[in-house]
């Protein structure tokens, strides 16, 4: 995690409608394009997810915001500035939590902390900030020592810092047990609360779901869908999902009359396309009574988001 220069911008801070403005981003690497055309915007006080796969140009978009790479073409504002042209001033006014490295091994927690508030004019105070992510108890533990989660927790701390205007979160959670993820849920609704714009990456669906205002869902450089997630997840509402106590045979699925297609969803789930999914309600329950089938789950009209991300990029792992 790079540490930012104290700057004193004179450049004009009044408020402004969007905290991210992006207009058909392009960059290549060799040649290929790897975020191709892409435009969206970000509200000031929103919570931003920005979703997809491994290798879809999520990584390359945000280093292109946080002013690390310069783009080929396309424009992009943060916080109304070119944040290559301007990044050192820009650099204090926004908070980046990495998915790893950048921190002292030998530093512990507190001494991390001490060092970063030295760089900001008003930085929280660092003990408070210990207390908010949990870590009061390893405060003079050196870092190569921490947990995993308590790394973690060590970054968001770092990012905070500053009390920045824009949040980066990428992968924030990653490596957390369940109670450190849902406490670190909790703080990062608790900033939202007090105005600061937040952009978060995940693989957790279930995060964005929870956290965001809005999610984008990005594949092959492209945009591919904007909305709330629950605009997202009603997306497609002639379909439901089914599982059982055991796989079921998605070709007799098939063969139920009002059904149109079939998809597995994974961990035991179907999603069965329909015009008539009431009547379908009808054939599935009586298709497995018929088959002593114990049914777990029937869904209609609802996806989740992890559903609907699966359905818009593909199942496939890609490294």
């Amino acid at each position: 995690m790079t540490a930012p220069k104290t700057v004193s911008s004179s450049l004009e801070r009044g408020p402004v409608e969007y905290a991210v403005e992006v207009e058909h981003l392009v960059k290549r690497y060799n040649g290929r394009p790897v975020v191709d055309g892409l435009s969206f915007t970000i509200r000031t006080g929103e919570l931003f997810a920005l979703l997809g796969p491994n290798g879809a140009g999520k990584t390359t978009t945000i280093e292109m915001l946080e002013g690390y790479r310069r783009p080929d073409s396309g424009l992009v504002r943060v916080l109304g500035l070119d944040p290559w042209q301007n990044s050192d001033a820009l650099k204090c006014r926004i908070g980046v939590m990495l998915q790893s490295g950048g921190i002292y091994p030998a530093a512990t927690p507190r001494e991390m902390l001490q060092l970063f508030a030295s760089f900001y004019p008003d930085p929280f105070d660092p003990q408070e900030l210990l207390h908010l992510v949990g870590l009061d108890e390893v405060r003079n533990t050196r870092y190569r020592y921490l947990s995993g989660g308590q790394q973690r927790r060590l970054a968001l701390a770092l990012a905070l810092v500053g009390k920045p205007e824009l949040l980066f979160l990428d992968e924030p959670t990653t490596g957390m047990d369940p109670q450190a993820r849902r406490l670190t849920w909790s703080l990062i609704e608790g900033f939202k609360q007090r105005g600061m714009t937040i952009l978060l990456t995940t693989h957790f669906l279930e995060e964005a779901e929870r956290l965001a205002d809005r999610v984008a869902i990005i594949d092959h450089g492209h945009l591919i869908a904007l909305a709330t997630p629950r605009e997202l997840m009603q997306y497609e509402a002639e379909h439901v999902t089914v599982a059982a106590i055991r796989d079921l045979n998605e070709a007799e699925l098939a063969q139920l009359p009002t059904v149109q297609a079939v998809r597995t969803l994974g961990d035991g789930r179907y999603a069965l396309e329909t015009k008539r999914p009431m009547e379908l309600l009808v054939e599935l329950t009586r298709w497995a009574y018929e088959h002593g089938i114990v049914l777990t789950e029937i869904r209609v009209g609802h996806q989740s988001l992890e559903e609907v991300f699966l359905r818009l990029t593909g199942n496939e792992i890609r490294e």
